[in-house]
């Protein structure tokens, strides 16, 4: 049965931002779609991307429609309804030896979410996007038609959905393989690291020997430590390896209360990462792990953003790509340093090459990621890391953007005319829209 948004509401995405709107909640995705605008998972997008244009817009909440439409166990392909989450399908899969191909840092996203952001995760460098291993879609259209697509069967359509943020049609059904895993278990090893050209070095060493890699950095210490940090590099544990058990699920926890704006200060951020970085008390070490601390260390806290108090933040990420070497990480990570806002959250990964979606985010490179709070100061922040990042050829992940100015994304993207000549075909009149493609694709308000 529909559920009816009361007439006056706010929505929000993870960096708690809100907007006034209303979203939609049943679980008939082909009866509420019909007539939207936008669709909408969990709302874990950092920034705009899943909130309205408008207040009046119609907006679908996927989350109610999370059934397992087929799934077979010789092959691993899995079709699902898209507000199916991801930490569902980890309970009961994994125990069953299979984990999806990709992973983002939370599993408390939608499938149909992981299209649309084309989400990446440790494995870039080896497997690449999500939606590299999407192989169907099923969707609803801007004129309210539903289509089936595939890489073959509406190839301009599949490959501007992966990635596009919703904006070409709203995601039903997905369609995907499974990957098997050897264990439920995690061999991960861990180096505390220096600085940043040490960090770069290591980061290249473990690509080619380990599928998973990543490292969390200190962002705001300076000098001969600048860029200090832990690298994490991992994989699925072998039989022999594995422990009897199987992994418990994670104790989670909520922090239960919005803290004060100043709680999280210049002050607070370096004290928690001294301790952060010289609680790894070896240079290297060895551990077999459960999943959940390895994939998703920040889903132990249930509503973690509250952290940031009332103000709200934005997560800046950024790729720069490989070409422009090891000195445009250094020199990204000095002006991060520079320009302040930055808080304890920052993490480091290498990526492979760049995928098939219009408007995937990786391209071969570094990806840095970095978590602020929202203060007066925070549009010239990011006016200037972007600037910084169109010198450098690299470009910024829609997910994670409340920020960016249109100009500059169009100098770092040069496929955004390529994604608008995909909307003006499959929606002429720009009826799918959100806050986002208003900022940055001129949509109406």
């Amino acid at each position: 049965m529909q559920k009816l948004p009361p007439p006056e509401s706010m929505l929000t995405g993870w960096g708690r931002l809100p907007m006034p709107g209303r979203e939609i909640l049943a679980e008939n995705l082909e009866s509420i779609t019909r007539g939207a605008v936008l669709s909408r998972g969990l709302g874990r997008s950092y920034g705009d991307s899943s909130l309205p244009a408008q207040a009046s817009d119609r907006v679908v909440a996927t989350r109610l429609a999370n059934r397992i439409l087929a799934f077979d166990p010789k092959t691993g392909v899995i079709r699902v309804e898209a507000g199916i989450a991801l930490a569902e399908l980890n309970r009961l899969f994994m125990p069953q030896g299979f984990f999806s191909p990709v992973t983002p840092g939370t599993k408390f996203v939608t499938i149909g979410g992981m299209v649309a952001c084309d989400v990446h995760g440790k494995n870039h460098h080896c497997e690449g996007t999500f939606g590299a291993h999407v192989r169907w879609l099923k969707m609803r259209l801007a004129d309210d038609s539903l289509i089936e697509c595939t890489p073959t069967e509406h190839g301009d359509l599949f490959y501007g959905t992966i990635g596009g943020m919703g904006l070409l049609g709203h995601i039903l059904e997905v369609e995907f393989r499974l990957h098997t895993i050897s264990s439920p278990w995690v061999y991960m090893e861990s180096e505390r690291v220096h600085n940043i050209d040490e960090f770069l070095a290591a980061l290249g060493k473990a690509a080619p020997a380990w599928p998973m890699t990543m490292g969390w950095i200190d962002c705001l210490s300076r000098g001969s430590s600048m860029g200090r940090g832990i690298l994490m590099a991992g994989r699925w544990a072998k039989p022999e390896e594995a422990k009897a058990e199987p992994p418990r699920p994670a104790i989670q926890k909520t922090l239960p209360f919005e803290l004060p704006n100043w709680a999280l200060n210049p002050l607070t951020a370096k004290i928690f990462n001294s301790l952060y970085y010289w609680q790894h008390v070896s240079l290297h070490a060895k551990a077999v792990v459960s999943p959940e601390p390895f994939f998703y260390p920040l889903d132990a806290i249930l509503e973690w953003n509250r952290g940031y108090g009332s103000r709200g933040f934005t997560q800046y990420q950024c790729v720069l790509p490989r070409q422009a070497g090891p000195e445009a990480v250094r020199a990204f990570m000095k002006l991060l340093v520079q320009l302040g806002g930055a808080s304890p959250l920052c993490v480091i990964k290498d990526c492979g090459p760049e995928g098939k979606g219009v408007l995937s985010f990786p391209l071969e490179g570094t990806s840095i990621a970095v978590d602020m709070a929202v203060s007066p100061e925070i549009q010239r922040i990011v006016d200037s890391l972007n600037e910084f990042v169109i010198a450098a050829g690299g470009r910024i992940y829609l997910t994670k953007d409340r920020f960016t100015r249109a100009d500059h994304y169009r100098a770092m993207d040069p496929r955004v005319d390529s994604f608008l000549a995909l909307r003006e075909t499959w929606d002429p009149q720009r009826r799918l829209r959100s806050a986002q493609s208003v900022r940055l694709f001129g949509d109406k308000a």
